[in-house]
């Protein structure tokens, strides 16, 4: 969802996002056009569900009467199957079986996130379906669904400007005096930069938003040239990408971190195009730009969500299977064998019990930390749920590998703050090894080891 996107690309982001990152198997955008009527303009997850819905034309108030019926969930409209009415069925419905299970989701639900400009314009709707763990999404997830719909808003209100500002570009070539007023009343930034000859690089012009956006006046940015502001790490390849796109009269378009004159880092996002003023005269670049930080930042935080556990902030599973396959191809390169240990905290059912479940919350956060304190550099603890967790360890077997189980299991027996339940744990292992093919079958072979070392308790 980055700045200089064209609304086409923008929108196909959003979707494509919501699949691989948010953990939805379908996700589609109706956009709102002008009379306020909705067009599917992306689809993702589903072949079918593309050929089925894109390009569907709905009615302004399409979604009315199913919002009247659906529970809020923030921002979301959530519409539970068994409140539609009998026999009605709108739009595409997904052909997977249906569960008894009340908290499981159904092929009828529908979950849907409204898309607002930052002046609260509705611009879209963001229709989601088929959760990945085929459940009824949790706090967390509607969070992250609504947080990333929020960002979808700025994005699509974004690119439509930028589209705008690419037409009315084209349209104001030819005219200096009305390019100028343009350029100098624009609320993104702009400027231009020399392209060839001697002074290529160097800022020619900047307008008011774009000293604004970069914290330098005027005269601290004309003359001066703009890599030493951004941190290029490859401005060869930034050149020959530059030409290309003035060779097929596009516009190339970039994120780069902007150094501030106090030092302060920040992101900058937009476009460029390379303009031809004519014969004998040198070509200029004309960017445009957004202080897109607070977008990269909400990215971050999105990302760091989506891979880690809320309670304890320890890697998941997904970031657990990630780091897994790098392990694993390492592994197959070096023949040096790791571990994946699958750990399991006795008595612990003891303390929600006695203590209730806010401290229990408690007691996992501290043995997280003591486990991520025990393991060597490099390893990974990750929460699988419940009171187990698994640590993925490379290179290490033998003595190094009883030293560091024996430091975890030390590690967790000792006593928890204002709780005299003593938890242990029991740890069972699995070897990673060049024949390994997959974390499941791993983690399974680890669980049974560590029921086996379980029973072996007194």
């Amino acid at each position: 969802m980055g700045a200089g996107r064209s609304l086409a690309e923008t929108l196909q982001a959003v979707v494509d996002g919501v699949v691989t990152g948010l953990g939805f198997g379908i996700a589609v955008l109706n956009l709102r056009q002008p009379d306020g009527k909705f067009e599917v303009i992306a689809v993702a997850g589903s072949p079918e569900a593309r050929e089925a819905l894109l390009g569907t034309v709905s009615s302004a108030d399409i979604f009315d009467a199913e919002f009247a019926i659906a529970d809020h969930w923030g921002r979301l409209r959530f519409v539970p199957h068994e409140r539609l009415p009998e026999g009605e069925v709108i739009g595409w419905v997904p052909d997977v079986p249906v569960s008894d299970d009340p908290a499981a989701w159904h092929p009828l639900d529908a979950l849907f996130a409204p898309l607002y400009s930052p002046d609260g314009e509705l611009v879209g709707m963001l229709a989601v379906d088929l959760p990945e763990d085929q459940r009824r999404p949790g706090p967390i997830h509607r969070e992250l669904l609504e947080i990333f719909a929020t960002q979808a808003g700025l994005a699509i209100d974004k690119a439509r400007l930028t589209d705008q500002l690419l037409a009315e570009k084209a349209r104001l070539e030819a005219s200096e005096t009305t390019f100028r007023m343009v350029f100098e009343g624009a609320g993104n930034g702009m400027a231009t930069i020399a392209f060839d000859g001697p002074e290529a690089g160097r800022i020619l012009r900047v307008n008011d938003a774009f000293c604004r956006i970069t914290g330098y006046a005027a005269d601290q940015l004309v003359g001066e040239r703009m890599l030493s502001f951004l941190r290029e790490e490859e401005p060869a390849q930034t050149r020959q990408e530059l030409e290309e796109v003035a060779a097929s009269n596009g516009t190339y378009r970039f994120e780069r971190v902007f150094t501030q004159p106090a030092g302060k880092a920040i992101w900058l996002g937009g476009t460029a195009a390379v303009v031809d003023q004519g014969a004998g005269q040198p070509r200029i670049l004309l960017i445009q730009v957004d202080d897109v930080t607070a977008r990269k930042d909400a990215e971050r935080e999105l990302r760091h969500h989506a891979a880690h556990d809320p309670l304890t902030g320890l890697p998941n599973r997904r970031l657990l299977q990630h780091r897994f396959a790098s392990v694993l191809e390492r592994t197959r390169e070096t023949g040096r064998p790791g571990a994946l240990l699958f750990c399991d905290l006795n008595h612990f059912k003891l303390v929600n019990d006695n203590y209730g479940h806010e401290a229990g919350d408690r007691a996992l956060r501290e043995i997280a930390g003591r486990l991520a304190a025990e393991v060597r550099h490099g390893d990974t603890v990750a929460r699988l749920g419940g009171d187990e967790f698994a640590i993925l360890a490379e290179d290490i077997a033998d003595d190094a590998l009883a030293a560091l189980i024996a430091r975890l299991e030390s590690a967790v027996s000792q006593p928890l703050p204002n709780i005299t339940v003593q938890v242990t744990t029991s740890v069972g292992t699995a070897p990673i090894t060049p024949a390994s093919t997959d974390l499941d079958t791993l983690l399974h072979q680890a669980d049974q080891a560590m029921y086996t070392t379980k029973n072996r308790r007194p």
